[in-house]
């Protein structure tokens, strides 16, 4: 079977057993603050199996891109080296809630496998949980059951805590799990040893390749166990994995999944796969990175140096090393595999093949810079290693997290020039880092106090400000030392941070009059949660929330400007242009957009026209609720990449033919509300993305009016001239001329005193020696003055003080062949006199000049200069 009817065969199998087949989400997690990446398929359904939302089927199945490169879930340094570690890995997945349990499970888990898939049963083992005594569990003998009825005892192995209970988190909903292996080894092989003592050994012929859990416990905050209210079937099994054992191959590079990009990279580096063990793990690297590298892009994240971000940046720069140390590849390469990876994955993921062109600029752009940055790191190597007899742990790490090398690479360098890497200390320096990381990000959430049972929460926001509304749930939050409490309210006016829109602020009105701020709004999981520095002193009973109006019609009206600055683009420069982050509140608007050139100032103009035009003919806002994901597709509207849209949409519309988009913000009843639009900047922020800032309604009328303000000033200082912009040229000429004047003036001044100063020269042996206080205005005119006098006089040795305004300044100058006959440096001279002056300063050997504080000790500092002739 190829990978494809691999695939299309689990979801068949699967729809059989009635189960619903939905897509994938998005690899790039935007609404969960616990996760920067989908890591695993049961991710987008993390709010059924906590009780936050209900799901619409209890019966799913699909196949998930997942990554995993951070957190407790970080192979990065482990892939292409072995056969099976993968960035971007499918998960094929099936999923019940509160529905079928352990029976149906792994008796379909059984039928696929060996029915559908004929895998041979002989190869097969499955484990169950043994049980852990401190947790009060015991063996789970169901699932032992269920698994006798299909496999010989002697295949149902035990598996600890660590293989066979599985926990979302250290809290939320878990449960034991039972594994399936396949032993992949030869029949030689497997006669010299049993293939049940290397189940989860290690081995990389005998591997797990899907994993049942059976969710039916919640851990709570202080580590104990309670039973869920209804049991859930969460199950994952690796794609790659499956697909080689289906295959009969001995790697998952070796399938037909991997092989027609590897074999691409064999052919344009004249390196057959199998020649060497190094050229083989590089084009493993590439393989399997530009996966991970082109999902993030088109799901929309960009590479970049901050979060995750820096995670995409930092797999694609590892392919790139990997390309030029091991393959030649001195120039850009990988984004020549975007093509065939996009068609690759045609009618499974299309998000890639309909942004093809997009990420394979974006990876080309990011391929030029870092080779850039990777030759002023083999630079930087090659001078260090020119002064040192090995290379430092500290300077590795340098390496490593300044230039990208890996430590390896960094091995091979010092290895070819014979030094050693202290290998300790840059593993030292790495777990610093990742300590520092860990405690930047560390987050201590508490249980969930519920207030009222299966009671669940409403949005109102987009209808009303205020509403009356009831606690249904509280938990204290701490963080960076500082705590605070969430709180789920019953009803909610309250606009939850997503889609760009920051969340709302306001107050939580108690019928005591209790004020309690609400500082933000987020989404947690499908919840809303308000966060709050304090509680209220009494939780029971009604409250008011009531949003800040004005800071959420500000933001409302920028929301509102960004859909119509979006059509705008579109119109002006093309269709090309899509969305690729937002951001909006109440301040400003913020659009980056797909687009390979610097928007032009006439462009610029354009845009806020149309937007303007728009603004002013009060466009009603056409709002849809509920409507069918595909029949607002098929009308037209635009959907933006990365977002994961459900089966239902909300349709924002401004004017039919020009804005029609899928959002979930709020916005204004009409475009007049937005009063004006005028964009502030236009930048670069990625490679193929272009940034623009905007501003709208009251902070437009504040700019304006502050640049009108501005303006008159500046006509007054000019005697109010008819043409403005001609008076402000001439003065800036006239500004130009006569700084050019003074500058001359000084340079004279100082070229008549160096002729005063030459008869002043002390000779000590063969140095011509002066230290001398001099009257100039700048450091300028100093410099000027005591290159005259180095380039007039040999074997000079220079020291000039000056007064600045009060703020002293010492320069030191010597000739270049004294400098180095005598070993002086000037720079430690400087510094050594600028004590005087309680000051510092530095420089090159032959000149250098220090700043200081106290004038008065200019003297003394001249005074001493003679010492280090003497």
């Amino acid at each position: 079977m190829t990978s494809k009817e691999i695939r299309e065969a689990y979801l068949s199998f699967f729809k059989s057993k009635s189960h619903q087949i939905v897509p994938s989400a998005p690899v790039v997690v935007k609404n969960d603050p616990t996760l920067m990446f989908t890591n695993a398929g049961m991710n987008q359904f993390k709010e059924y199996f906590l009780g936050e939302a209900q799901p619409k089927y209890t019966r799913v199945a699909d196949t998930q891109r997942c990554l995993r490169v951070s957190g407790k879930h970080n192979d990065l340094e482990e892939v292409g080296i072995d056969t099976y570690h993968h960035t971007l890995f499918e998960m094929l997945g099936n999923w019940s809630f509160g529905d079928y349990f352990k029976k149906e499970a792994i008796n379909w888990a059984w039928e696929l496998l060996t029915s559908v898939y004929q895998l041979d049963k002989d190869r097969l083992y499955v484990t169950i949980f043994e049980g852990d005594e401190r947790e009060g569990l015991g063996r789970d003998n169901e699932a032992f059951d269920f698994w006798k009825a299909l496999i010989p005892e002697d295949r149902i192995l035990l598996g600890n805590k660590k293989d066979n209970f599985w926990e979302m988190g250290e809290t939320g909903p878990c449960g034991p799990c039972s594994e399936i292996h396949f032993d992949m080894r030869n029949d030689a092989e497997r006669q010299q040893e049993r293939g049940q003592d290397l189940v989860n050994a290690d081995h990389p012929q005998v591997i797990e390749i899907w994993n049942l859990v059976f969710m039916q416990f919640n851990r709570l905050k202080n580590g104990t166990l309670e039973p869920l209210p209804a049991k859930h079937i969460d199950t994952g099994m690796g794609f790659e994995r499956l697909v080689r054992a289906i295959q009969g191959k001995t790697s998952n590079y070796d399938t037909d999944v991997f092989q027609p990009i590897i074999q691409y990279i064999a052919e344009r580096s004249a390196i057959a796969y199998g020649a060497d063990e190094k050229s083989d793990i590089a084009m493993r690297v590439l393989s399997d990175h530009i996966r991970a590298v082109c999902f993030a892009i088109a799901d929309g994240q960009l590479p970049s140096n901050n979060k995750a971000g820096y995670v995409i940046r930092r797999i694609l720069r590892r392919a790139v090393r990997y390309a030029y140390t091991f393959l030649g590849f001195k120039a850009p390469f990988l984004n020549e595999l975007v093509p065939l990876l996009a068609k690759q994955f045609e009618g499974v993921f299309d998000e890639l093949i309909q942004q093809q062109g997009f990420v394979q600029k974006v990876v080309l752009e990011e391929e030029v810079s870092f080779l850039r940055t990777l030759t002023t790191g083999i630079q930087r190597f090659e001078n260090y290693a020119a002064d040192h007899a090995a290379v430092d742990g500290d300077f590795a790490f340098e390496l490593f997290d300044t230039f990208g090398f890996p430590i390896d690479l960094t091995d091979l360098l010092a290895r070819e020039k014979g030094l050693h890497v202290d290998m300790e200390g840059f593993q030292r320096a790495l777990q610093q880092q990742k300590e520092r990381s860990r405690a930047a990000t560390a987050i201590d959430t508490g249980d969930w106090v519920v207030l009222q049972e299966d009671e669940e929460s409403v949005f109102v926001g987009y209808d009303t400000l205020e509403a009356t509304t009831q606690v249904l749930k509280y938990r204290k939050v701490t963080a960076k030392g500082k705590d605070q409490y969430q709180i789920v309210l019953s009803v909610t006016p309250f606009y939850p941070e997503g889609g760009g829109q920051v969340g709302d602020v306001g107050i939580l009105l108690a019928e005591s009059n209790e004020k309690v701020v609400i500082h933000d709004t987020k989404k947690e999981n499908g919840l809303i949660v308000h966060l709050v520095n304090e509680l209220p002193a009494v939780l029971e009973g009604n409250f008011k929330a009531i949003v800040n109006k004005s800071k959420r019609v500000d933001t409302e009206n920028n929301h509102s400007a960004t859909h119509l600055l979006h059509a705008a683009l579109k119109e002006v420069l093309g269709d090309h242009v899509n969305q690729k982050g937002s951001l909006v509140n109440a301040d400003l608007l913020r659009f980056d957009v797909s687009h390979f050139a610097k928007i032009t100032p006439e462009e610029v103009k354009q845009v806020e026209d149309i937007v303007n035009a728009k603004i002013r003919q009060n466009i009603p806002l056409k709002e849809e609720r509920m409507v069918p994901f595909q029949e607002a597709l098929d009308a037209g509207v635009t959907a933006l990449f990365g977002e994961k849209y459900g089966d239902y949409v909300r349709v924002i519309t401004f004017e039919d033919s020009f804005s029609k988009e899928l959002c979930g913000g709020t916005h204004v009843p009409a475009t007049g509300q937005i009063g004006f639009f005028k964009i502030t900047s236009e930048s670069a922020v990625a490679a193929g993305v272009r940034r623009i800032e905007a501003i709208t309604g009251t902070h437009a009328y504040a700019v304006i009016r502050e640049q009108f303000e501005l303006v008159s000033k500046m006509r007054e200082l000019l005697n109010n001239p008819k043409d403005f912009v001609s008076a402000m040229a001439k003065v800036i000429e006239e500004n130009s001329g006569l700084k050019k004047e003074i500058e001359n003036t000084i340079r004279e001044r100082s070229l008549a005193l160096k002729n005063e100063l030459e008869s002043k020269f002390e000779t000590i042996g063969t140095v011509n020696f002066l230290a001398v206080q001099v009257d100039l205005p700048n450091a300028d005119a100093v410099k000027t003055l005591a290159y005259a006098l180095k380039g007039q006089m040999e074997n000079l040795f220079l020291v000039l003080g000056a007064d600045f305004d009060g703020k002293p300044n010492l320069t030191v100058a010597i000739s270049d062949e004294l400098a180095k006959e005598r070993g002086w440096n000037a720079g430690n001279i400087v510094k050594d006199l600028a004590k005087d002056i309680q000051g510092g300063g530095g420089g090159q050997p032959f000149f250098a000049t220090a700043g200081g504080k106290l004038s008065s000790g200019l003297s003394t500092a001249i005074a001493r200069a003679k010492d280090f002739v003497k």
